[in-house]
């Protein structure tokens, strides 16, 4: 991975907060004033973010660098729940409620990232009853798109949320491969399987059956989307 910029341009803290809907609703001045509080912090590949059970104390924006969302199983299992790249930020609940935290953070490349802590963000947000409200309405679309997404698990087969993680992984973490778009991300099937709620047995399925159909393959430990199109197509 590239060398982490030694500075990080105003506008690209501001970029990364505005990329997420929770900071989306608030004005130019607003997101200025965090940005005034907040700090960055480096981690170096491998290094841990935050582990389960830590202080919820504070929210963080990936500037540069990948993290990983995981946990560890009753049975000793180390799972990957999300990965989170450039633009995206995480915590932010943690930064409301101030519980601890309920996965582990590791960083999967050297990363930069914007911290905003909550012993200065709570006072901010309750100087302003509107900046409130515009939260709760924030907070409220997210709990609709839990129970949307929980719909989806329930109705949708494995074949079309599989498919949808992939797609998403590509636009993610796509590369340009010979013979395809490669993601550019070792994930395990027990890895896809927590993805798409689903068991490492049936994703392996699904792969090897999209595999002898030319639509996936596996080059180095990484996914290539062979056909993209007939993925999204499973999607409609």
């Amino acid at each position: 991975m590239a060398a982490l910029p030694r500075r990080i341009a105003q506008q690209v803290k501001r970029d990364a907060l505005l990329a997420s809907p929770f900071f989306r609703p608030m004005q130019p001045e607003e997101l200025d004033a965090i940005l005034g509080f907040a700090s960055e912090r480096r981690v170096p590949k491998g290094d841990t973010v935050f582990a389960k059970g830590a202080p919820g104390d504070s929210m963080m924006a990936v500037l540069a660098g990948r993290v990983r969302i995981g946990a560890v199983s009753a049975d000793g299992r180390e799972v990957t729940l999300n990965v989170i790249g450039p633009g995206e930020i995480f915590g932010e609940i943690a930064l409301l409620d101030g519980k601890p935290r309920s996965a582990d953070a590791v960083a999967i490349d050297d990363t930069l990232l914007l911290l905003v802590e909550r012993r200065h963000f709570m006072p901010f947000l309750l100087r302003d009853p509107s900046l409130v409200e515009r939260m709760l309405f924030v907070l409220c679309d997210r709990l609709r798109r839990t129970s949307l997404a929980l719909e989806e698990i329930a109705l949708l087969d494995l074949g079309v949320r599989l498919a949808r993680v992939l797609l998403k992984l590509a636009r993610d973490y796509g590369r340009p491969a010979d013979n395809g778009t490669r993601i550019d991300l070792k994930l395990s099937q027990r890895d896809l399987a927590n993805l798409v709620a689903s068991t490492r047995e049936s994703v392996n399925k699904q792969l090897q059956h999209w595999k002898r159909d030319g639509l996936v393959d596996q080059v180095e430990g990484r996914l290539v989307l062979c056909n993209p199109a007939a993925l999204a197509a499973l999607t409609e």
